[in-house]
């Protein structure tokens, strides 16, 4: 048994449930729809190259659930899993999860995309381990304002071996499946990197360090 590690969007998803996020607020005119959606795209791009600043991402991207109540926010998400998630679910995606879980691994997510929008995708894969961007929250409603280490790049790897350390856990072993040259940092800790559908800088690095390259799509 191992350590089998997910990255989401665009591994699992085909498609990217953060961005897709924004494109839903501005849908149902939760937003400033014009303004909006140039922001959410600039961002993308940003993280597309790997030039993202992660805090001011998330600062917009929590923006819409100030002071919200959680009943709002909860039927906000339950709409935006059946019109633009449920549909980009990969079948392949779940298939891998579920060989995973056959052999009796530990599954686990590790997202840059925050928590509020991820925990739902997560058990929709029934998954519970889930490490993302966390949100800062008081008396019960967001308050727009990032928390401790985004699992972004580097964070990823600092997250994870917090994870390690709090259940006990061992990297020996463990797999990683990723989309991202982002995610090389930890792509290149755990003993089995896998290359899903990848941007082509993880693609190149993956055929020269000998990566296996699969497809999900």
């Amino acid at each position: 048994m191992s350590l089998a590690i997910f990255d989401l969007d665009n591994t699992l998803l085909g498609g990217d449930s953060d961005h897709l996020w924004g494109e839903f607020l501005c849908e149902a005119g939760l937003v400033d729809a014009e303004g909006f959606a140039a922001r959410n795209d600039s961002f993308y791009a940003d993280y597309q190259a790997g030039q993202l600043d992660i805090n001011a991402y998330l600062r917009f991207a929590l923006g819409p659930l100030r002071d919200q109540p959680p009943e709002t926010v909860e039927a906000w998400h339950r709409e935006f899993m059946r019109r633009k998630i449920e549909p980009i679910i990969l079948p392949a995606g779940r298939a891998l999860v579920e060989r995973h879980r056959a052999a009796g691994d530990t599954l686990l997510i590790i997202t840059a995309t925050n928590a509020f929008i991820t925990r739902p995708i997560a058990r929709a894969f029934g998954i519970d381990e889930l490490l993302a961007c966390e949100a800062q929250m008081l008396d019960g409603r967001y308050t727009g304002e990032p928390l401790g280490i985004p699992t972004y790049r580097e964070g990823k790897v600092a997250r994870l071996q917090e994870w390690v350390k709090e259940h006990n856990a061992s990297m020996e072993g463990a797999w990683f499946y990723s989309d991202s040259h982002n995610d090389l940092p930890l792509l290149e800790q755990v003993d089995r990197p896998v290359a899903v559908d990848p941007d082509e800088r993880l693609r190149a690095h993956a055929e020269a360090a000998g990566w296996p390259v699969i497809s999900l799509r």
